[in-house]
């Protein structure tokens, strides 16, 4: 058994350690809060550009008026783009994205190369033998569009050279600070039809196709503007999600690692108590033992 010195240095070492677990729990609370308010900020602007997409897309002939609404013929090559973080920490938030984004694509039909953003999904992609073409990491707590938009215009521009067939994108979704999904959806070709309402989040107005609207310049050049912005858009928005996703699986893991902390330390506490004890006892035996022999050895004297 531990000494009772001993034991007071692992129960001290532990209430450091706790300390830093509910700093940690504090401020990736606050992060979330900034990530949701950030997604929040960029919806009134991705809600408009949604709805143009969608009343151009349900004009005949939608896949024509623009190359990224173009499905291809034959799917060669695709590209993933896997957003992850750069820490460690929060449970098992990297792993489940990371596992879930290989399975989706185990027995894909085409070769798959992959986008890392985020330093811990590059790791694990590198250490299972995948490609990876570029690496996004260290970016900001409270990224602006402008810190990750380069990710949405290399998307782009890999599609339209022809470097790759499709575009998906990989991350986590945010539900509540108990519950976030992996989610693999595809980015390019994009798809606008309103089908997940979950997934888009947008409120789509005139549902019915029949509607007939006009726009200015023209068709051609609004889709040239909107859809590599959107693009982008989506991406920035994924990655927002995706941070708020990850502060509260931080938030959790750090909640049950005081938790543990504290359970732990009150353990400990019992056990130094119980071996403080028997010092304490030990040494009134000893003290006890050496009255006797004392009184005897006088005993003895005086006889």
């Amino acid at each position: 058994m531990a000494s009772a010195r001993e034991m007071r240095l692992r129960i001290k070492s532990i209430k450091n350690l706790s300390q830093v677990t509910r700093a940690l729990q504090t401020v990736s609370a606050s992060k979330v809060r900034k990530s949701i308010q950030a997604v929040e900020a960029t919806s009134p602007y991705a809600e408009k550009a949604w709805k143009v997409l969608i009343h151009l897309a349900r004009q005949p002939g939608h896949q024509s008026l623009h190359p990224l609404l173009a499905e291809r013929e034959t799917i060669n090559k695709t590209l993933v783009i896997l957003i992850t973080g750069d820490r460690g920490l929060a449970g098992s938030y990297n792993v489940n994205i990371v596992r879930k984004t290989l399975q989706y694509f185990a027995d894909h039909k085409s070769p798959v190369s992959y986008v890392a953003v985020g330093r811990k999904g590059r790791e694990m992609l590198v250490r299972r033998g995948k490609s990876v073409v570029a690496d996004f990491s260290q970016i900001p707590a409270s990224p602006r569009f402008l810190d990750v938009s380069a990710i949405g215009w290399l998307a782009v521009d890999e599609f339209l050279n022809g470097h790759y067939d499709e575009v998906y994108i990989a991350y986590t979704r945010f539900i509540n600070m108990l519950t976030q999904t992996p989610l693999v959806r595809k980015l390019l070709p994009l798809e606008v039809e309103f089908a997940d309402e979950q997934i888009h989040n947008f409120n789509v107005t005139h549902h019915k196709s029949t509607g007939v609207f006009s726009y200015e310049p023209g068709q051609t050049e609004i889709l040239d503007q909107i859809v590599p912005r959107f693009t982008a858009l989506q991406i920035y928005q994924a990655i927002l999600v995706a941070q708020a996703s990850e502060n509260a699986a931080r938030m959790m893991a750090m909640q049950n690692a005081t938790d543990n902390a504290s359970e732990l330390i009150n353990i400990l506490q019992l056990e130094y108590n119980k071996v403080r004890q028997q010092s304490i006892t030990n040494e009134m035996l000893d003290i006890a033992g050496g009255a006797e022999a004392l009184n005897q050895s006088l005993a003895q004297k005086l006889a």
